[in-house]
């Protein structure tokens, strides 16, 4: 998984984790490593466990909706310092879309199953990361709510 002091110090840039204790990213950096994705590949695709988050550190990648019989919807397109996934928190840990980089994409991968015992043990830890999810969580629903409504929305009211 790479040495937990790098790990650490890429938390440490990485907008979500800025300003979170040193300790706490430091437990957090033993269930990460980084990996990269080239255009096309994709990240995760609804139904599959979701067992790991990512934080995108260069590229784009998009998070798609399927829709059978046509192409894909892109709900959002998430960019260097934003996160990817937050299924992994939701029991029972499947993924409710795809994601697809769209470009060479560089992210650090949060092992979940690895975050989910640190949390258990660790209250405090859980709050960090649940404070942090919960507005990205919200912003996501709403964007892709207002893609939706873009989307499939009656234009004539």
């Amino acid at each position: 998984m790479g040495d937990i002091r790098d790990m650490g110090l890429l938390l440490k840039e990485h907008p979500f984790f800025q300003d979170m204790g040193k300790a706490a990213r430091e437990t957090i950096a033993g269930c990460g490593r980084n990996e990269v994705f080239e255009a096309g590949r994709y990240l995760f695709h609804e139904g599959g466990a979701a067992d790991s988050f990512y934080l995108v550190r260069h590229g784009a990648v998009a998070v798609e909706l399927h829709v059978p019989g046509k192409d894909p919807v892109v709900l959002e397109t998430l960019h260097s310092g934003e996160t990817v996934g937050w299924s992994w928190l939701i029991p029972p840990y499947k993924w409710s879309l795809d994601a697809r980089a769209v470009e060479l994409t560089r992210v650090v991968v949060l092992d979940a199953k690895c975050l989910r015992g640190k949390m258990e043990k660790e209250c405090a830890l859980a709050y960090e990361l649940y404070k942090r999810f919960v507005p990205v969580m919200a912003g996501q629903l709403l964007a892709a709510r207002f893609r939706l409504t873009d989307v499939y929305g009656n234009p004539e009211r």
